[in-house]
């Protein structure tokens, strides 16, 4: 709350307040102002009528700074939900910040950014951008975009087969491999080689690990185990079941609390 080009507190005291109240407001003098002489000696406000509206003034500051006080200590309703797991959108940002390679077909010198410089760029030279830079270039036709190392065919298929056998998550080529795979097959398919080859792969990979997911929640809440500990998972595999495990393990705990002896028959609300 500004008063007087001063941020007044938000909080104060009952005497505090009734110190406002009391206190009349700064006399102006307006003798110089235009227009003054039409309105009276000082401006054309009385100074019984400045007097009330200063006392006004003070009593709203007071009456607000009650309503303040009293919402933070008993609360205005219930506080706004936090969402504690990413949205898959939030994962794909991440995931543009990731450095691919591009082959320009224009000159630039080095720009700088926050976080950090690019370039030069010169054509037919290669280039590590960010993805969202590169997405942004390929769709101006200003680029061609070089696919990463792991996204191939032989590879990709190895990477399947290997995490098939493996009971345990396997090491991915990229944190974000299924967000990548995503952004430069939607706007540069045209620059890798047998893409549907490899969307099917990297799909199928994804299924794997998200069935592997799966049954070790469910492992680990048949168990009843205080908590557990998995490699190798991405962010977005994590966001994919995070929700639901929480929410599941939140019910078990309540029911659990709700069924120990000495608990009343009418405590099993929740």
């Amino acid at each position: 709350m500004i008063t007087n080009g001063r941020t007044a507190p938000l909080v104060g005291n009952q005497s505090e307040c009734s110190e406002l109240a009391q206190t009349p407001p700064p006399r102006r003098d307006r003798e110089n102002a235009p227009g003054a002489g039409k309105r009276g000696p000082v401006g054309g406000a009385s100074p019984q009528r400045s007097q009330w509206g200063g006392r006004a003034r003070a009593r709203a500051r007071c009456r607000f700074r009650f309503r303040f006080r009293s919402r933070s200590r008993f609360g205005a309703g219930p506080a706004p939900p936090v969402a504690a797991i990413m949205e898959p959108a939030e994962a794909e940002f991440l995931a543009e910040k990731e450095l691919v390679t591009i082959v320009p077909n224009f000159s630039l010198d080095r720009i700088h950014l926050i976080g950090g410089d690019l370039g030069p760029f010169n054509p037919g030279l290669p280039v590590e951008v960010p993805v969202w830079l590169a997405i942004n270039l390929k769709q101006r036709q200003k680029c061609r975009l070089i696919p990463p190392e792991w996204m191939d065919v032989e590879k990709l298929e190895e990477i399947r087969d290997q995490e098939r056998k493996e009971d345990t998550f396997t090491p991915m080529p990229s944190p974000y491999y299924m967000e990548l795979t995503k952004l430069l097959l939607n706007y540069a398919s045209d620059n890798i080689p047998k893409a549907d080859e490899i969307r099917t792969l990297v799909k199928d990979t994804w299924d794997t690990r998200i069935a592997k997911l799966r049954l070790s929640a469910d492992s680990f809440v048949r168990q009843q185990e205080a908590h557990a500990k998995l490699d190798n998972l991405t962010l977005m595999e994590i966001n994919t079941t995070g929700t639901f495990l929480t929410q599941a393990l939140d019910h078990m705990y309540k029911l659990r609390t709700n069924l120990q002896p000495g608990e009343s028959a009418h405590s099993q609300d929740f």
